[in-house]
């Protein structure tokens, strides 16, 4: 049996001059009876939805990436990473997929490029779980502040300086302490030569400017929507899960998790895994489900 935090081997694709790791998980026996599309934020990648991934591909074929300029998908060839144009790859990745409406499972600035893939490139869901997501103001600590005004110099640091700056960073989005091993797993695409100069190439490109207007548009969502949150979120306070909830439209429960931080994948996976499971389940399928594999 795989291992909890495990995807299995990337597909390999080319969206908008950007190379992409795609992964699929499906079930063994059957065919799956719709499409859930996960979605990563930073400085995360497609890995910390894997529990939560191998639990959905019991029924469904659960399809995910690593966004250009995060994960397996940092290269030597530097590929613009602010939010409109992860969005518009997202709705192109879609297509590229063959799946008509899926469910959309998206995290932290995932939830900015689901929303933005949605709302200005058109992308039809079949609904949208929200967690954590970075969308409201006000979003971007003093120290993405920092990163934005001295870029070169934070790519230039000493390797072992840098190392211990993510890992710091990363430990500093969960509740509770994450296991060492686990941080240094998180921390280890961003350590490289290629993905020091990415770690802040993608926190100077994030922008608030670029998440106002889908927060002016949330009225117009047109799928199921479920807000949920760690309730101990260190990044993002859980009171923007009521706010979020309150300008979607329709009756919009916003869930929270008791004891999570900002990382529910990690910290509470068992119960995230059901949650979404359940709300998968009561919400259908409409599209078709597409093409066997992501590549």
């Amino acid at each position: 049996m795989p291992h909890r935090h495990d995807l299995p081997a990337p597909h390999w694709i080319v969206l908008d001059d950007a190379r992409i790791a795609t992964y699929v998980l499906e079930p063994r026996d059957r065919r799956p009876v719709g499409d859930v599309v996960l979605c990563h934020g930073t400085p995360w990648s497609a890995a910390v939805w894997a529990q939560v991934a191998h639990h959905l591909a019991a029924d469904h074929r659960v399809l995910l990436y690593d966004m250009p300029g995060y994960g397996a998908s940092i290269g030597p060839d530097p590929a613009d990473v602010d939010l409109p144009t992860q969005s518009r790859r997202l709705a192109a990745l879609l297509a590229h997929w063959g799946t008509e409406a899926p469910h959309v499972i998206a995290h932290d600035i995932g939830g900015a490029v689901a929303l933005g893939a949605h709302l200005v490139e058109g992308a039809r869901m079949a609904s949208l779980y929200l967690l954590d997501i970075v969308t409201l103001d006000p979003w971007g600590s003093p120290f993405f502040r920092l990163v934005a005004q001295h870029e070169e110099a934070f790519a230039a640091l000493p390797g072992n300086l840098h190392a211990a700056l993510v890992r710091e960073y990363i430990a500093g989005a969960a509740h509770g302490t994450l296991a060492a091993d686990l941080v240094a797993a998180l921390a280890r695409p961003w350590c490289t030569e290629d993905g020091q100069p990415a770690f802040y190439r993608q926190i100077a490109q994030l922008s608030p400017e670029h998440t106002r207007p889908i927060a002016e548009a949330l009225g117009t969502v047109s799928c199921p929507v479920r807000v949920a949150w760690g309730e101990a979120d260190p990044w993002i306070p859980s009171t923007q899960a009521a706010e979020l909830a309150a300008r979607l439209p329709g009756d919009v429960d916003a869930v929270l998790f008791p004891g999570a931080g900002h990382l529910v994948p990690l910290e509470a996976g068992d119960h995230l895994a059901a949650d979404i499971a359940a709300w998968v389940g009561a919400h259908g399928s409409p599209g078709s489900v597409g093409p066997h594999t992501a590549g």
